[in-house]
């Protein structure tokens, strides 16, 4: 990227990869994945379910299940988050950087009122009092959109609707001014109106504080007005990277290129709604050649032998393609 320094980057993963033991073989769910996030960037990584993209982020997080193992680094401003033995980890995680969930349930402890959830995070990693974290959570809490903070405070995770418990859960992961958040999947559950409030809500306070974002989405769509850059995973690898206005003008990869087509327009009949055939491979068998060659309509006979590499195609922007799209300006010349 130009005029990139190493005081730039505050996460670069190299060669990371993520494998699960199971009774029937190894799976690879992320496969040497190289990508390097900016302080204060917003970076969407896009895909299917099962394309790897909650799992490589939960390997940086130190949260893969039991069965799960990672090779490679993830630097953190330069350390190895990968390295850290548990307690060292623990030292970073929910202070330097901090994960958002698709179901804010699952990250709320249903026996503790909201009031024990956000003070505990204050009073262990930045070591304030009692009061001082209080005063902290209920400020936050109004930044978020919480209305009437300071009786919702003493509530149950159970006696809020869906919107405010995802609320909170960004309170939670950005009290502590964290350098990295990681939201993923962080509207689904929600109706398209909180959704976008959501949305505006990450938007706001990540440049507010510098924080860098990385969103984690099947949705092309949610990116357009959020994201910096994309990264467009399938089956375990980056297939494409660019800038977010270069890949919805540019798409150069054919699952790009779909996923794009496969956004509703409001204008557009139901029976005219684009679907990508097929199904994500097994990624206990995947193909020999290219990951997407099974569905790919441009495929040939190069990507039934072997993989692509990921190969720049433009400034910033690089496809895992033997046959990418061409850009709209090379059509056009050649019109």
């Amino acid at each position: 990227m130009p005029h990139e320094t190493q005081k730039d980057i505050l996460l670069e993963l190299n060669d990371y990869s993520i494998t699960f033991a199971t009774p029937d073989g190894e799976v690879k769910a992320v496969s040497n994945m190289n990508l390097t996030v900016r302080r204060g960037e917003r970076v969407a990584i896009v895909g299917e379910s099962g394309s790897g993209k909650s799992q490589t982020f939960l390997g940086i997080m130190g949260l893969l299940a039991k069965n799960g193992a990672t090779t490679g680094q993830a630097l953190l401003e330069g350390k190895d988050v990968l390295s850290l033995k548990p307690r060292e980890l623990d030292q970073i995680r929910g202070k330097d950087m901090a994960m958002v969930f698709q179901d804010p349930m699952t990250a709320l402890n249903p026996a503790l009122k909201i009031s024990r959830q956000l003070t505990e995070q204050l009073e262990v990693h930045r070591g304030l009092t009692a009061r001082a974290a209080s005063d902290a959570a209920l400020d936050m809490l109004k930044r978020v959109g919480i209305p009437d903070p300071t009786r919702r405070f003493h509530l149950y995770p159970h006696e809020l609707s869906g919107g405010m418990r995802q609320r909170i859960v960004i309170a939670m992961a950005l009290l502590t001014k964290p350098k990295l958040l990681i939201a993923d999947e962080p509207t689904t559950a929600l109706d398209v109106t909180i959704q976008a409030q959501i949305l505006d809500l990450f938007n706001d306070l990540t440049a507010e504080m510098n924080t860098a974002l990385i969103m984690i989405t099947h949705d092309l769509g949610v990116v357009a007005g959020l994201a910096d850059r994309v990264a467009v995973m399938y089956a375990g690898r980056i297939v494409e990277e660019a800038p977010v206005d270069e890949l919805f003008d540019n798409p150069a990869h054919p699952y790009t290129a779909a996923l794009h087509a496969s956004i509703p327009r409001p204008d557009q009949d139901v029976d005219d709604l684009v679907v990508i055939p097929g199904r994500p491979p097994n990624l206990q068998h995947l193909p020999k050649g290219c990951n997407f060659s099974p569905r790919c309509s441009q495929v040939q006979n190069d990507c039934i032998d072997r993989p692509p590499p990921l190969e720049t195609l433009a400034p910033r922007h690089c496809a895992a393609c033997y046959h990418p799209f061409p850009r709209r300006e090379e059509l056009l010349n050649h019109g």
